[in-house]
């Protein structure tokens, strides 16, 4: 088993398009890791995960109230939808990237 915690490790993720913009859902699946997983996923560290195709900063929305996170993730879909000469265009593959994102500071679920 790997010792660093994974999103998949810990939450649930959903994804979806609007245009251009990965629309990206982070849904920790027990509240007492919602506060170590929404420091871990700062703007900045999602950015710097997903690399070059992001053309604009990472917006991010805490939830706390669905223990949930949004993220807006502009330029990663390559033209969206109809501009895209990617396979994935609406990025729902873009769910699995996200979750082999590490979190440094969590500790794994057993």
């Amino acid at each position: 088993m790997s010792s660093h915690v994974t999103v998949d490790d810990v939450a649930d993720v959903r994804t979806g398009d609007k245009g251009d913009t990965a629309i990206v859902a982070v849904f920790p699946r027990r509240p007492e890791v919602y506060d170590a997983v929404l420091a871990a996923m700062s703007e900045d560290a999602v950015a710097s995960f997903l690399g070059a195709g992001v053309t604009g900063p990472v917006r991010r929305t805490p939830m706390p109230g669905v223990q949930g996170i949004v993220f807006e993730v502009p330029g990663l879909l390559g033209g969206g939808v109809t501009g895209s000469p990617v396979l994935d265009g609406h990025g729902k593959c873009l769910s699995y990237l996200i979750a082999t994102m590490p979190l440094p500071g969590l500790r794994h679920p057993l």
